[in-house]
């Protein structure tokens, strides 16, 4: 076979490393060999070479003793470990109040804004000091929402506030770097790269299948790496730093083994039903399969419920239609019966996939066919087939390489280039702030513009794919300006309103303050300005309004202090009637209303001595000369300001009264003199005589109720 139809591919693991010839003729594959040597030293962790020299090492024994076989092999197909992906998930927020309805361009923005967070969440967590030094190889969208609820789409939407959470999935540089160093030492060049995941999934999941929502999980040693497909492409990967190891383990622990005797245990239980194992003490035990499944059930879960977690987050918390297992771990026992268990899918969802289930692939003889050698197998293909290129591209001038494992577009070069993805939108014009009637009110700037972004010359979008050399522009969007709101803009409504107070017309309309001085509505606003905005409510803030506070005195109610005591005279109060019935100064009013105030009347002494049930006299009746006759003595005395006062004296709002009570004195015949008046007969002498029932008496003599009174004259006779 031609040199040149012959592929070399390795597969560096955590464990081993996998040497695979494949040839190649008419689209046909053959697997002319396999050759598995294991690593010494932990020269790896996570996917990632620690030890290039004892990496290299191993990668060159194994080139060396395949070269024995097949000739001189200079060049290599290699893939980056799945384990080293780092998947993270992040938010973006931008607010949108007041913003017209949201396009695609914004929600490509909010979106790349989010891969940026969580790219240099992947940096934080793993020491590197710049974000840029991950490429990012896919992301999904996990939920949008508005104003805080889940929504299926921002596109066209408006609200306060949009979010998008995300799941990106990044591969630090470094791993690509060290693994080409280690290629260099074992003097081989890399011939094509392509991503672990990618390559079991294009041997296994081809494009036309990759509309189904699956899972492929390659169970390694020390980790299980997993990819989501779904809609025609890998939408997810992720990894769980669980796998063969922690089963290898929990057979050591069980039966007492060497963790190497443990593994070879391990292997020996997939092809038969006893084996025979020598503990650390030196005994020999045959045991059943059974009996060590069940014994390791414990470790089986774990791994089982680790993975299935890891997918159900990958997958946007729902289970994917199938699973698919590959590599050396997927063969652990009972393992596909709980996965299905615990993504709660039928048990033929869940599918062990060995080498020959790969189309168009043939195998030489005593060549093994194993889930383990599903990924060396799709490196070979898929870096042949789909080999990762580096691409340059100019970004503002400046030289930025990406590692293209999926369709690059502008936003993957923004993210590479270490711009700020969120610094390139226009910034909110300043806010100003104002008082209204006492209430601070925040007035948000415009929204700013977004960015600028060309391509080779032309305005283009995030998502404009971009090719090798091309040169792209990115010009940060014009920032907003400050608000240009005018009062009325301000203002939900404008009242105004006609009213008749005492059968005489008002149109009452909002006033408006503007820092003390009465402004227009069309008046712009400016920071810090204070607004004084006020129309009636109330009747009381009627007359106040129309410059009429007299009548709300006119309606106080008639208060004096008696004796001391507050007194209110309500009949004397003025009247407030609201379309003819009693009102409140309190009360609201309607446009068209009529309002009426009757004032308030004066008050006598006599008339609050009424109102309040003090009798102004002692009275006694009596009969004076035939004629009844009622005779009075003052009772109580009434003062104000110590001045006395009689009953006919006015009284007024507010005035402090006292009361001095008279001590009770008889009444005596003289007391007559004051209610009658005494006419001599022309023909009397002068003299007279009184008497009272008929007995003469002197003016001294005191009367009692019912007495008969009476003055004798003595006539003259001539």
């Amino acid at each position: 076979m031609d040199e040149k139809k012959k592929i070399f591919a390795l597969d560096i693991g955590t464990r081993s490393v996998v040497g695979i010839i494949l040839e190649e003729e008419n689209k046909q594959y053959n697997v002319a060999d396999i050759l598995v040597k294991e690593h010494i030293e932990r020269a790896m962790l996570d996917g990632q070479i620690h030890d290039v020299v004892a990496v290299s090492k191993i990668i060159r024994e194994v080139k060396e003793e395949m070269e024995q076989k097949h000739g001189p092999l200079k060049k290599v197909c290699v893939a980056a470990a799945g384990r080293a992906l780092k998947t993270e998930k992040a938010c973006a927020s931008i607010a949108i109040k007041g913003k017209p309805m949201i396009t695609k361009e914004d929600v490509l923005h909010l979106e790349l804004n989010a891969v940026q967070k969580a790219q240099a969440i992947a940096a934080e967590k793993n020491s590197i000091e710049k974000s840029k030094n991950y490429y990012c190889v896919g992301y999904s969208v996990f939920q949008y929402q508005l104003d805080g609820e889940e929504i299926g789409n921002l596109i066209d939407q408006q609200g306060d506030e949009a979010t998008v959470e995300i799941i990106a999935t990044f591969l630090p540089r470094v791993v690509v770097e060290s693994l080409i160093s280690a290629l260099h030492r074992a003097d081989l060049e890399m011939d094509a790269l392509t991503l672990e995941p990618i390559a079991a999934i294009n041997v296994l999941i081809p494009t036309s299948m990759r509309r189904l929502n699956v899972a492929l999980v390659d169970i390694g040693a020390g980790t299980s790496d997993i990819a989501i497909t779904e809609s025609g492409t890998v939408t997810a990967y992720g990894m769980v730093p669980i796998a063969g190891d922690e089963i290898t383990e929990a057979i050591s622990d069980q039966l007492l083994l060497d963790f190497p005797l443990a593994e070879k245990a391990k292997r020996d239980l997939l092809e038969r039903n006893t084996i025979l194992v020598q503990d650390i003490l030196g005994f020999e035990t045959e045991v059943d399969r059974s009996d060590v499944v069940s014994q390791i059930e414990y470790a089986i879960d774990r791994l089982a419920d680790a993975i299935s977690k890891e997918i159900m987050q990958l997958n946007n918390g729902r289970s994917p239609k199938a699973i698919m297992l590959v590599g050396g771990g997927s063969l652990t026992p009972e393992l596909p019966k709980k996965l299905a268990n615990c993504l709660q899918l039928p048990e033929n969802r869940v599918a062990i996939r060995d080498s020959s289930a790969i189309q168009g692939l043939h195998f030489s003889e005593d060549i093994p066919k194993g889930p383990e050698f599903i990924t060396p197998i799709g490196i070979a293909i898929a870096a042949k087939q789909t080999p990762v290129h580096y691409v340059t591209v100019y970004v503002n001038d400046q030289p930025v390489r990406l590692f293209e494992v999926k369709q690059l577009t502008i936003g993957d070069c923004l993210l590479a280039s270490g711009i700020k993805v969120s610094s390139l939108h226009g910034k909110p014009g300043m806010a100003i702030m104002v008082q209204m009637n006492g209430q601070q009110i925040t007035l948000p700037g415009d929204h700013g513009l977004p960015p600028i972004i060309k391509k080779n010359g032309l305005v283009c979008g995030l998502d404009e794919p971009v090719q090798n050399g091309d040169e792209i522009i990115a010009l940060k969007g014009m920032d907003g300006g400050s608000p240009q709101i005018t009062i009325q803009q301000m203002m939900d409504d404008i009242q105004s309103k006609v009213v008749f107070i005492n059968d005489k017309k008002y149109e009452i309309k909002t006033l408006i303050k503007k820092n003390g001085k009465i402004a227009t509505w069309d008046e712009l606003l400016e920071d810090r300005d204070e607004l004084e905005i006020k129309f009636p409510s109330t009747i009381e803030e009627l007359f106040k309004a129309t410059n009429q506070e007299h009548l709300i005195s006119d309606l106080q109610p008639f208060r004096i202090r008696l004796n001391g005591k507050e007194t209110f005279l309500l009949a004397f109060s003025g009247k407030l009637l609201l379309n003819e019935k009693s009102a409140k100064l309190s009360q609201s009013f309607q446009d068209n209303d009529h309002i009426q105030v009757i004032s308030s009347t004066q008050c006598t002494i006599k008339q609050l001595a009424d109102i309040k049930n003090i009798p102004l006299y002692y009275e006694l009746s009596v009969f004076f000369n035939g004629e009844k006759i009622i005779m009075k003595k003052p009772r109580v005395e009434w003062y104000r300001n110590e001045s006395k006062l009689s009953e006919t004296d006015i009284i007024s709002h507010g005035d402090e009264i006292e009361t001095k009570e008279i001590e009770m004195e008889s009444f005596i015949f003289q007391d007559i003199f004051r209610h009658v008046e005494i006419d001599i007969p022309k023909e009397s002498s002068g003299k007279f005589h009184l008497l009272k029932n008929g007995v003469e008496t002197t003016f001294y003599e005191a009367v009692s109720n019912g007495d008969k009174l009476e003055i004798v004259w003595d006539t003259v006779f001539h």
